[in-house]
């Protein structure tokens, strides 16, 4: 499950945002294993609990791979062969975004452990490197990191408390060591699904190839995507927002 290569200082510079990253009433900690970077907040200290059950999901995708290599090179869909909850995620999320099941496996995480830790905390927020799994009853912010944008940190989403899990996604061609065939600064994408966002922002990323943002292209393309709640692109100072989504200035 490795991914690129990617430096310890670009890590840090991606990451320094979980500094500031707070919300009221809960506990903030963090949780690595191997490649996995969770940032979670709970209503109390569940680190033990976030870590066995990330070491588990980890081993589930591990194992699959050995059995079946194309799950993790294939930039589209595969057969699904297992009934292991995160795999199935992962096979539905290529699916329906039309990209390889890896393009969907740091959401996945995020999602399947927030899922499985629910019954002992009222709330929660998983970030897992961009991608976020969240049940949290109050309104809280994301910011959006877009690289070189003059717009990174500066813009970001406000999201509505609800009693309702959520999945917030970002994939960037210019940014971190996630895949993509595209340039976007950043592809934000929003649904009831922190896998299926994930897929899906990589699947828009992939469509920003120029210096600017085809809007009609965009447009056209969400068409294909019922499930997904908002999408924010940044491309330098080109952006493009829709659906369902509030925007903040930071």
């Amino acid at each position: 499950m490795a991914g690129s290569a990617k430096s310890e200082r670009s890590i840090i510079r991606e990451r320094f945002y979980r500094k500031s990253s707070n919300i009221p009433g809960l506990e903030k900690f963090q949780v690595r294993i191997e490649e996995t970077d969770l940032l979670v907040m709970a209503e109390k200290i569940l680190k033990k609990e976030v870590e066995d059950e990330v070491r588990k999901q980890r081993e589930i995708i591990k194992s699959y791979i050995k059995q079946y290599p194309e799950f993790y090179t294939s930039f589209s869909p595969v057969n699904c062969r297992s009934e292991e909850e995160i795999i199935r995620l992962m096979c539905d999320s290529a699916r329906m975004t039309d990209t390889g099941p890896m393009a969907s496996v740091a959401g996945a995480i995020a999602e399947i452990t927030g899922r499985k830790i629910l019954p002992v905390t009222g709330q929660i927020f998983i970030e897992n490197g961009g991608d976020i799994f969240a049940l949290i009853k109050q309104d809280f912010n994301v910011g959006i990191y877009a690289g070189d944008s003059p717009v990174s940190f500066r813009l970001g989403l406000k999201l509505p408390g609800s009693d309702l899990p959520v999945g917030i996604a970002t994939s960037s061609g210019t940014v971190g060591h996630s895949f993509s065939f595209g340039r976007a600064d950043a592809v934000t994408v929003v649904s009831g699904s922190a896998a299926l966002s994930d897929g899906a922002a990589t699947y828009f990323g992939n469509l920003i190839t120029g210096d600017t943002i085809e809007k009609d292209k965009i447009e056209k393309a969400i068409e294909k995507f019922p499930f997904i709640h908002g999408i924010l692109i940044v491309k330098g100072k080109d952006i493009f927002a829709w659906g369902k989504i509030e925007l903040v200035s930071f």
